[in-house]
């Protein structure tokens, strides 16, 4: 009779612990980033990290070019380098695209652990050669005020959120943002971001 007990009381116990972690994932996220990734003896990252719980990734109508309905949750379980910015992709952008394109290629193996998204702020069209040119990116449209209101711009600097890439980390966190003109035609910055995202994926046994 008492086993009969036991077991609905297990059952509880087990779906509490269940509920803790899943709550407590930012923190451990947060925490692992900070005391395991960050860089020891004098060594510095090239992109900013990002406390993930102050930058939780909003409730956004995103959806596919199509107009189907896609959220960067939908990406959990990879990496995402992520860029912000209009359909008018100027030169800047392009070489932004291209280079997220080449800091993924760059990875070997690792390479598939990685998403690339672009969030496009805007309801224009997209020229069909920038389409060709940038299969494999995952492209969503999401209204321009929320995207701008989240993602964190670099202190003291006159820039705007189309300027950075940032990283998500594969438990949904918003966790490091590059430079403004880091992610580039500048073969040096390129990689400088290139030795951040390695260190991160050899670190991390996630995603």
């Amino acid at each position: 009779m008492d086993s009969d007990v036991e077991k609905p009381n297990n059952r509880g116990r087990w779906k509490l612990l269940l509920v803790l972690a899943v709550c407590a994932a930012p923190l451990i996220a947060s925490y692992f980033t900070y005391y395991v990734i960050k860089p020891k003896g004098g060594e510095t990252n090239y992109g900013a990290l990002i406390d993930p719980r102050a930058y939780p990734i909003p409730a956004m109508a995103s959806t596919t070019l199509d107009g189907k309905p896609a959220r960067l949750e939908d990406y959990k379980g990879k990496w995402i380098m992520l860029k912000v910015g209009p359909s008018d992709c100027q030169q800047a952008c392009q070489d932004q695209l291209f280079a997220m394109r080449q800091l993924r290629t760059m990875q070997g193996k690792e390479m598939e652990r990685i998403e690339r998204v672009w969030l496009i702020t805007d309801e224009q069209p997209l020229e069909t050669m920038l389409l060709r040119v940038n299969d494999g990116t995952r492209m969503l449209r999401a209204p321009a005020g929320v995207v701008e209101k989240w993602l964190p711009l670099e202190a003291g600097v006159a820039d705007q959120a189309s300027e950075h890439v940032y990283l998500i980390d594969p438990l949904g966190n918003l966790m490091m943002r590059f430079p403004k003109g880091a992610v580039s035609s500048d073969v040096d910055k390129v990689k400088r971001v290139h030795k951040d995202i390695t260190k991160l994926l050899k670190a991390s046994a996630i995603g």
